[in-house]
């Protein structure tokens, strides 16, 4: 289900993601709070349509401005062991990796799950983009379905 919040209109595109961080101090006092603050802190969101007629309003946070935008919870690619890489199962994380520079760091330390959060895999993707794990794990890259909870 859709919900109506304001984002900055450099992230408002459809189809863009981003992951809500919550409330910046910069928002105190702020008209427009209610319509601002709305989502859950830490979840990935993707831009689904711009409200017609909307205007950009002023805002402390983001330098161009807000729009108003209709968003819904994403899913989020990830990397998790290999014997538990099975469509409709619950995994978690395998936990943090040292190894900025790997392919696969942007999957094994994905933006919007944490890693004790246990998410439902949506589909198996196959092999992560790296050639090998320097933590010796037995990878596979999986989309989980997107944190309606």
């Amino acid at each position: 289900m859709s919900t109506l919040t304001l984002v900055g209109s450099r992230l408002a595109e459809p189809g863009q993601e981003f992951v809500y961080r919550g409330e910046s101090s910069a928002c105190e006092g702020c008209p427009y709070r209610d319509q601002c603050l709305n989502l859950v802190e830490g979840r990935r969101y993707r831009v689904e349509s711009l409200r017609e007629n909307g205007s950009t309003l002023d805002c402390a946070v983001h330098d161009a401005g807000v729009v108003a935008v209709e968003v819904e919870p994403a899913s989020v690619r990830a990397n998790v062991a290999s014997s538990s890489a099975y469509a409709g199962s619950k995994v978690s994380l395998e936990g943090p990796c040292p190894h900025t520079d790997c392919p696969s760091h942007e999957y094994c330390e994905p933006e919007g799950v944490e890693f004790d959060d246990e998410r439902t895999i949506q589909t198996v993707v196959g092999d992560p983009p790296h050639d090998f794990c320097a933590l010796d794990r037995d990878l596979t890259t999986v989309v989980f379905e997107a944190d309606e909870s």
